[in-house]
């Protein structure tokens, strides 16, 4: 394995030689000039990327476009992220991804803050209204649309949270039936709490790719796993 210097991995960024994945958690109506700004200023040194792009790279070994791309990711499934981030993203022409917890959607709105707090999934005062918190599977449906959905664990479990056959199937295998019932299409990636890497557990990794994931999105690559 290569091991590069920060300016060589400057330099190979700028090439356009990775893809920069600028990660996002709750996005609430507070935030949005702020989180146009900084999408915006992405958009001076880099320009968006669709997930077929993604496929084609595999494919053919190198980028359709060399120039320097980015995809901003928002994660859990938090109701603004699909009426506070999706907005900013459409306006701006980028396609975003979406990884959802899907229990979080399951949960019933007044339970929502709860589950929230005891997942580890942050939350802000303005969103203490008594309201939905979380994405309803209609919005997750219209997101597929136009941007990249896939499932975050249904109860935004690391690896090390599941062991048995039953939380395989609840947080790895389930979350993809669900999504992909709901959206109309195949859930294309699937990314575990912390963004662990494939490799770290053959039993988890087959786990993944029997559920039918083509990728596993982890905090340094996303890994082409069929």
């Amino acid at each position: 394995m290569t091991h590069l210097t920060l300016s060589a991995h400057r330099d190979a960024i700028a090439r356009g030689d990775f893809l920069r994945v600028v990660n996002y958690h709750n996005t609430p109506a507070s935030s949005a000039k702020e989180l146009r700004v900084e999408l915006e200023r992405y958009l001076e040194t880099h320009r968006p990327l669709s997930f077929d792009e993604i496929d084609l790279a595999f494919e053919t070994g190198r980028w359709a476009d060399p120039r320097p791309a980015f995809v901003p990711v928002f994660y859990e499934g938090y109701r603004n992220s699909a009426t506070v981030a999706a907005p900013i993203c459409d306006e701006l022409g980028i396609t975003a991804w979406f990884p959802v917890c899907t229990g979080f959607v399951d949960c019933p709105v007044g339970e929502q803050e709860a589950f929230a707090r005891s997942h580890f999934i942050g939350l802000v005062p303005e969103e203490m209204t008594g309201e939905r918190i979380a994405m309803s599977w209609d919005e997750i449906a219209d997101l597929a649309q136009r941007h990249v959905v896939f499932p975050h664990t249904a109860s935004h479990y690391g690896i090390a949270d599941v062991a048995t056959d039953e939380e395989f199937d609840r947080e790895i295998a389930e979350p993809k039936r669900r999504m992909d019932a709901a959206t109309g299409r195949s859930a294309p990636a699937f990314v575990w709490l912390h963004g662990s890497a494939w490799g770290m557990s053959p039993r988890h990794d087959e786990a993944v790719r029997a559920a039918g994931y083509r990728y596993l999105v982890s905090n340094t690559m996303v890994h082409r796993i069929a």
